[in-house]
């Protein structure tokens, strides 16, 4: 693999040792922000055991019954939380070789009310296995625990451009929207299934990947072939999300990524967490000395995208899982399963 089609590796712990450290490490979230829209992150502070601890009950929950998994399908959840069998995911219409756990912040069903916008189905509660209580914990502690790395690395990322770090966390805080996926590649037979997840930009600020030592994720790069991302122990795989790009008015950039499946009866397992906004939360545009040397934006009709973030996340739910939506939010699709924009307004 060529030097340039490695991620930078920017060291988290840096922000501690001093304001040359500090700097340096200013200058390496920059780059890798505005040119990449992807890094390794390292020196986080999250340690093996607290991993080993998620990884376990992950692979643990899928050497369950494929019945007692099915129980907890996302077609039982108006609020997109759940198992979804492989194949029943879909990017850009196609269908992804992957089975996952779909599970957020625990709290109880947020119904829309007369006037209230739709995107209040995606608050709710989480579905979890009866017999695997340890699941319930190492996730939902994953999910407070990589919170506060988010909220650190975002902070420093802020800085690294001339932003205030605390410009946007008025639109996190106690009733912030997290997403965690535990995520299971089983391989491909070779007949047209090696989509492991299509080519996709992720819509919120920040994700932090937790993968195995198998391979698999690539990210298009400058040079519009999409390159492999090697594993690197102890790291977290870091992309910037559509919210960012569009706050900087392109400045930051949202990047193209995809899961190759692995080959044969290879199993893959990956741990995604997103770090979003509240549901209602308007981001802002913001306010940086660079921001007169943005790019701008490239409109997509086909992918509209919105100031209030809760728009933006249901918009996606309604794609991905055209089952759980065609059950629940029937009057939220037009033809074909798509997402009816007359509901996506503000």
């Amino acid at each position: 693999m060529s030097y340039a089609s490695q991620l930078p590796i920017v060291d988290l712990s840096a922000a501690d040792r001093g304001p040359q450290a500090r700097r340096l490490l200013h200058a390496q979230l920059h780059s890798a922000a505005h040119d990449v829209g992807f890094f390794q992150l390292v020196g986080h502070g999250v340690t093996a055991g607290e991993k080993l601890a998620l990884t376990s009950a992950m692979r643990a929950f899928f050497e369950l019954p494929e019945a007692e998994r099915l129980a907890l399908d996302t077609t039982y959840s108006p609020h997109f939380r759940g198992y979804t069998r492989v194949g029943d995911e879909r990017t850009g219409g196609a269908r992804d070789w992957r089975d996952q756990l779909d599970i957020g912040a625990e709290r109880p069903a947020h119904v829309p009310g007369p006037g209230e916008p739709p995107y209040w189905w995606l608050q709710g509660p989480n579905q979890w296995p009866e017999g695997l209580p340890e699941l319930r914990l190492a996730a939902l502690n994953w999910i407070e625990r990589l919170s506060g790395v988010a909220e650190r690395l975002l902070h420093e990322l802020l800085a690294s451009i001339g932003a205030r770090p605390d410009f946007y966390d008025a639109d996190f805080g106690a009733h912030a929207h997290p997403h965690l996926k535990l995520v299971r590649y089983p391989g491909s037979s070779g007949e047209g299934d090696d989509q492991g997840v299509g080519a996709h930009k992720d819509y919120g600020f920040l994700t932090l990947l937790l993968q195995d030592d198998v391979g698999g994720l690539q990210v298009e790069r400058e040079d519009g072939i999409f390159h492999d991302v090697p594993p690197l122990p102890g790291a977290f795989v870091v992309n910037l999300g559509e919210l960012l790009e569009v706050a900087t008015n392109g400045y930051l950039v949202a990047t193209n990524h995809r899961v190759v499946s692995p080959p044969g009866v290879t199993e893959r397992f990956s741990v995604p967490f997103f770090y979003n906004p509240r549901l209602d939360a308007r981001i802002a545009p913001l306010e940086f000395p660079y921001a007169a040397a943005a790019p701008g934006l490239t409109a997509d009709p086909a992918n509209p995208l919105f100031a209030e973030y809760g728009f933006n996340e249901l918009k996606g739910k309604l794609r991905a899982h055209p089952l759980a939506a065609a059950r629940h939010h029937a009057d939220l699709l037009v033809k074909d399963g798509q997402p009816a924009m007359s509901v996506m307004s503000e």
